[in-house]
């Protein structure tokens, strides 16, 4: 079982590097941020972006992979965000991870000012983006056109680091999303308490498009659904072993914050980690 972590981007420079760099010292595989322009009960606090963000970690440490967990197509285009990748995987020198998402209903599907998109249309639109995403980091030039998404002679030079592009890191629970993940993913990303059942669904949608199941990593993202277990050294270890039982191979967890969401202490949780 791998260890991550998910910084959340609320914290000035500062502050928020010498987390990223702690999260390097303990030892965690990977380190993750959201990428919202606004979150929860944390809409109306500081909140900074994910890219830059990313960038910033990037050039602060050596060995962490590092990534957004999860983008999704509710205020990004793939032509303008393929090459902010590329650039992050440049300058990360090959430590990016794509975390994607179809997205949700919460304030970022509303921003830019249009409706939040029925739930057959953002499933329409997930998969056309990451279509897009994978022929654009895979080729120098991209012409592509969709009902949702178009690129006219699209241009990804020099291309990534990371060969034949950076790997995709896909959350999914429904049955296309499950097929995304077998066809584009190598990682595979849960929220949810049933990660056993969504394993199996997973590992069938593997088997439909003649993939090896073994070859795609599975993700659980610790929050309100799934309890991260960081009490004790005991219950954080029995939470480890009931996942890694069920398939999951990468557990991720919340860096505390002094107050809810992910209320924790900062002492406590890196003694845990560390061991």
């Amino acid at each position: 079982m791998r260890l991550g972590v998910c910084i959340l981007p609320e914290l000035r420079w500062p502050e928020q590097q010498r987390l990223w760099q702690r999260a390097e010292e303990l030892g965690f595989e990977h380190a993750w941020t959201y990428d919202h322009l606004a979150w929860r009960t944390l809409r109306d606090r500081p909140w900074f972006g994910a890219i830059p963000t990313l960038t910033a970690a990037a050039l602060a440490t050596s060995r962490i992979r590092i990534g957004p967990l999860v983008a999704s197509p509710n205020f990004r285009h793939p032509v303008p965000f393929a090459k902010e990748l590329m650039t992050l995987d440049d300058i990360s020198v090959g430590r990016v991870t794509l975390g994607i998402g179809a997205g949700g209903e919460g304030w970022d599907a509303t921003v830019l000012g249009h409706r939040a998109w029925p739930a057959k249309e953002r499933t329409e639109r997930f998969a056309q983006f990451v279509e897009l995403l994978d022929i654009q980091l895979r080729q120098p030039e991209t012409t592509f056109e969709a009902s949702w998404y178009a690129a006219d002679g699209a241009r990804t030079y020099p291309g990534c680091i990371q060969q034949p592009r950076i790997p995709f890191a896909v959350a999914a629970s429904g049955p296309r999303g499950m097929q995304l993940a077998a066809t584009y993913a190598q990682t595979w990303v849960t929220t949810s308490a049933e990660a056993a059942d969504q394993v199996k669904r997973l590992e069938d949608a593997c088997v439909a498009t003649e993939r090896d199941p073994i070859t795609i990593d599975r993700l659980l993202l610790t929050g309100p659904e799934v309890s991260p277990g960081l009490d004790s050294e005991g219950s954080f270890a029995d939470t480890v072993g009931r996942y890694e039982e069920v398939g999951i191979t990468d557990l991720v967890v919340h860096w505390p914050r002094p107050s809810e969401p992910y209320k924790g202490d900062v002492a406590t949780f890196e003694r845990i980690v560390a061991r």
